[in-house]
């Protein structure tokens, strides 16, 4: 298995840095490395919700979708469905791929990124529901604006609280 894994990220930083050369002059690897993994995780994020939203709820011609014992709306389920896979890639693109100068524990990033990610999720929640079912926005399009907003708080939280040597909430006692 660490043959496997050692293979697929050694496959994915060479990819990704064989494009750095274009980018060198305007970002450092690391920034660039996170643009990419996470340009990647959004499009596959964007591509399951917009899956799930356009074409599997609409061929079940379902206006309320069940998920275990939570009723929801369509693009509201998308937006779980699309976590559910999003949310495991994403982390392994950034501990592995973005992140990986770091002492801190797998155990404590991964409860880190958990929590910015759920804040996230509520974050595409809370607006989903405002601009679909308020302001009656096309869902996909709700989704892709939504996205910049919330990329831009997760690349904050996740470089300076979830990847972190130093957590802003433990403070050093002198």
């Amino acid at each position: 298995m660490k043959q496997l894994h050692a293979r697929i990220r050694t496959l994915i930083l060479g990819f990704i840095d064989a494009f750095y050369p274009l980018f060198k002059k305007l970002m450092p690897l690391q920034t660039f490395r996170y643009a990419a993994c996470g340009g990647f995780n959004v499009a596959l994020d964007i591509s399951i919700f917009t899956l799930v939203n356009n074409y599997i709820v609409h061929v079940l011609k379902q206006d309320v979708v069940q998920i275990g014992p939570f009723p929801m709306t369509p693009h509201i389920a998308a937006l779980f469905v699309a976590f559910g896979v999003s949310f495991p890639v994403g982390f392994y693109l950034s501990r592995y791929v973005v992140w990986q100068q770091t002492a801190t524990s797998k155990r404590v990033q991964l409860a880190r990124y958990f929590l910015v990610v759920v804040i996230c999720l509520l974050m595409n929640y809370a607006l989903l529901k405002l601009f679909v079912d308020h302001f009656g926005w096309y869902p996909t399009i709700s989704k892709v604006i939504i996205t910049v907003v919330v990329t831009t708080f997760s690349y904050l939280s996740q470089r300076h609280f979830s990847f972190s040597e130093r957590s802003f909430i433990r403070k050093k006692i002198d």
